[in-house]
């Protein structure tokens, strides 16, 4: 059943990862339309977390805030689809990056990476970081149940010189490339609230305290891990700009979960600037206290 799932969607998937980018975003305007309008997909935890996350805001305040997120969310998960068929240097004139030099001073020290984002804007496009560096690139997903679309997933992000490693099997992943000094990028995104039994720090996210994910932290101490947090920034419609921001360059230098703050406040910056483009979708507040 998941290969006659999968060899049905694969043409449809490939025929709009060729379409011109005008074509592809009218029809991601219509896929607005259906999953807003129609399905409703997730609207109440939209509405309630942006309703708890801005509370100083109108409610037609928030209710527009509310339509540009399901814009945007519609858009970025066609530009996911569009990563199939892009070539890199389309793909590198809609993700910029714009301070490439940063990496190749850690990378003059010998200093492997742990780099965070958060679920805002296009952390998909971050893959296009390791066509810039000599790093391996590693990005830490959650392995998907259809095993022909997790294979589709990892050969599209192999194009940009990136590995997919499971979290199930990132320490020992890891533990090898520092075993073996290989210089190494590992890359997550690290906002979505913890499981129950993975809670070890609370800490205040816009307003309202909550669990926080300590894992990136946890394994830069580790294993000696440089902590670069990647700002991504939605300049206009298929167009990006990342900012690269250290965190802790010798993290067992710092008191405990300090870079797991810095680093929930640098989300918040984020949501300040620009609300409409984070993933409000996600349960973020269902523990708080």
């Amino acid at each position: 059943m998941q290969f006659l799932v999968f060899i049905i969607a694969y043409p449809f998937l490939w025929f709009i990862s060729i379409l011109p980018f005008r074509i592809f975003y009218w029809l991601s305007d219509g896929v607005y339309f259906l999953i807003y309008y129609i399905i409703g997909y997730r609207k109440k935890v939209v509405r309630a977390n942006i309703a708890l996350a801005l509370p100083h805001l109108s409610d037609k305040e928030r209710l527009v805030i509310e339509k540009k997120s399901y814009h945007h969310l519609c858009d970025m998960f066609m530009e996911m689809i569009k990563t199939m068929t892009i070539s890199s240097e389309e793909m590198n004139k809609r993700f910029v990056i714009t301070n490439l030099e940063l990496m190749k001073e850690y990378e003059q020290k010998g200093r492997s990476i742990m780099l965070i984002a958060s679920h805002y804007a296009s952390w998909e496009w971050l893959i296009t970081l390791n066509q810039k560096i000599s790093y391996q690139g590693v990005a830490v997903y959650k392995k998907l149940s259809n095993k022909y679309f997790d294979k589709l997933i990892r050969d599209i992000r192999s194009k940009y010189n990136t590995e997919l490693v499971s979290t199930s099997k990132t320490i020992p992943y890891i533990a090898r490339n520092q075993k073996e000094s290989i210089l190494s990028i590992y890359a997550l995104a690290s906002d979505q609230s913890p499981k129950a039994d993975r809670i070890f720090h609370w800490k205040s996210f816009m307003g309202v305290e909550v669990p926080v994910h300590t894992g990136p932290e946890m394994l830069a101490k580790r294993y000696d891990l440089t902590v670069v947090f990647a700002k991504v920034k939605k300049v206009g419609r298929g167009y990006y700009e990342a900012t690269l921001i250290p965190l802790s360059e010798e993290p067992t230098s710092v008191p405990d979960f300090e870079i797991t703050d810095a680093f929930i406040q640098e989300v918040e910056k984020q949501i300040h600037e620009a609300p409409e483009y984070y993933f409000w979708t996600h349960k973020r507040w269902k523990h708080r206290r």
